[in-house]
């Protein structure tokens, strides 16, 4: 399987750099247009054929090879021109082999934007010291005392899965409140790994309640909602991929959800922007799972290419934005698509970072002047209302009271581990990560401030100060009127 992957991604990088389509590429390699799509899917290929592949692209990969393909190459090319905004001559310096090239083309991706929720190590570290998830969950789940679905189901996005804790936990809520009421689950991600995670929690979802039909997207938040592109070009591109699950056991459920390897592998691929540094999609991608045995009744709720609109009962923003863009950026790049994609009756509800905790003092203490979070709830409803006034007159804005948008989550610890005299070395770590983690602290300025003692000093006395780390979100809601 490692093997069919690794083939997969040496296909996809020689038709890049040749600017050859993937048909193109089966029926001149081993005489089959649709080779790559059934690799994709996740067919078998035999050692002969595994072999043909590999000569084809090793005696097509030099000068030789670009003349074959130059007759292919040139829409692409121009396609190429105009999404990256350079001229032919930049192109041929890019594709130069010149070791100058090379070192300016590193040092530009080293001082790129910094994304915190990119970095796996500090991710990780948080989602398993503190209760962030489980809290937002047990926030997003009250809303659904508020909602009535009606046929053909339940509608859900989820604007950015991550691991999938979040959508797990509301999904098991929303069995419970409606065990017949069949479920269209979307969730926006546009991390391989974090695809892989929520994946490995889906099999109990399907088996607990088969009337459910996942779909995960890599697509921005301007188009995930309604699962199309808004390039002409990317749409036309578009990674369409459903998988109808066999079988009525959780077991065999996983085993079909680990066997999607290489259709992640291909569909879930990133570049850096040039611009930011935030990661982009490769190709837009759409994955679509069901329970067979569920086609018939899920049948107006499976997603079809072009035909989604959206109109969602329940929308999850956690944590959607970085804290230290604007409320602008914020609104119109991510909150305000994502209220348009609401149906009536729909609520979404939306959770940030709000600081004044002893996690900001920890980070204080080291950077006096730190201020990561500059928009609060209010001023982003105020930004909301002013874009959506005329388009949107149905939508309700609630800031809600102190009380009930504060959220409060801990780090874990054991009750013995502050009441000493010294914290532990992992404990102090663990609260470190944290805190740098969610005021979104970029790795070149954490590097500096771990070269001096001084980060573990702090983080103790503040460990001690409190008995304790814990953080503030701050969620506000945004409803649509029934009809």
């Amino acid at each position: 399987m490692d093997e069919q992957i690794q083939l997969l991604r040496d296909i996809e990088a020689y038709c890049r750099k040749v600017g050859l389509a993937e048909t193109t590429f089966g029926r001149r390699s081993v005489n089959d247009g649709k080779f790559v799509s059934r690799l994709r899917e996740g067919k078998g290929v035999t050692i002969r054929t595994l072999n043909k592949v590999k000569e084809f692209i090793e005696q097509n990969s030099g000068p030789e090879g670009d003349d074959m393909a130059a007759s292919s190459t040139a829409t692409a090319a121009s396609a190429q021109h105009k999404v990256r905004g350079g001229s032919a001559t930049t192109a041929k310096k890019t594709s130069g082999k010149r070791s100058g090239a090379t070192t300016t083309s590193k040092k530009d991706d080293s001082e790129r934007a910094f994304r915190f929720y990119d970095n796996r190590q500090k991710y990780l570290m948080f989602v398993n010291t503190c209760d962030e998830k489980w809290m937002v969950s047990d926030r997003v789940g009250k809303e659904l005392q508020h909602i009535v679905p009606t046929p053909p189901g339940l509608r859900v996005f989820d604007a950015g899965m991550g691991d999938g804790t979040v959508i797990t936990n509301v999904m098991r809520n929303m069995h419970r409140r409606f065990p017949n009421v069949p479920f269209q689950i979307v969730g926006k991600e546009v991390s391989l790994e974090d695809v892989r995670l929520s994946l490995e929690k889906m099999p109990d979802r399907f088996y607990e309640h088969p009337a459910s039909v996942m779909v995960i997207t890599n697509m921005y938040y301007t188009e995930a909602p309604w699962l199309m592109p808004r390039s002409i070009n990317a749409a036309a591109a578009l990674n369409w991929h459903e998988i109808s699950l066999t079988g009525s056991t959780a077991w065999e459920f996983d085993e079909q959800l680990k066997a999607m390897g290489p259709t992640l592998a291909s569909g879930w691929q990133a570049k850096a922007s040039e611009k930011t540094g935030n990661p982009l999609y490769v190709r837009p991608s759409v994955l679509v799972i069901f329970r067979e045995d569920h086609r018939f009744l899920l049948d107006q709720l499976i997603p079809r290419p072009g035909q989604h609109p959206g109109q969602y009962d329940l929308v999850i923003a956690s944590q959607p934005y970085r804290a230290r863009m604007p409320a602008e950026f914020k609104v119109d790049k991510v909150l305000a698509p994502l209220a348009q994609s609401l149906g009536p009756g729909g609520r979404m509800v939306a959770v940030h970072s709000s600081g004044d905790d002893p996690g900001l003092e920890i980070v204080r203490k080291i950077w006096p002047d730190e201020n990561p979070f500059i928009t609060d709830r209010h001023t982003l409803l105020r930004v909301m209302k002013q874009r959506l006034a005329k388009t949107d007159r149905d939508l309700n804005f609630s800031t809600l009271s102190d009380k009930k948008a504060i959220l409060q989550y801990h780090m874990h610890v054991l009750p013995n581990e502050l009441g000493g005299a010294s914290i532990g070395t992992s404990t102090l770590f663990a609260a470190w990560n944290a805190a740098i983690y969610v005021a979104q602290i970029e790795d070149a300025r954490v590097e500096e401030a771990i070269g001096n003692p001084r980060y573990l000093e702090a983080t103790s006395e503040v460990l001690k100060k409190h008995n304790g780390l814990w953080f503030n979100d701050e969620a506000f809601v945004i409803s649509r009127r029934r009809s």
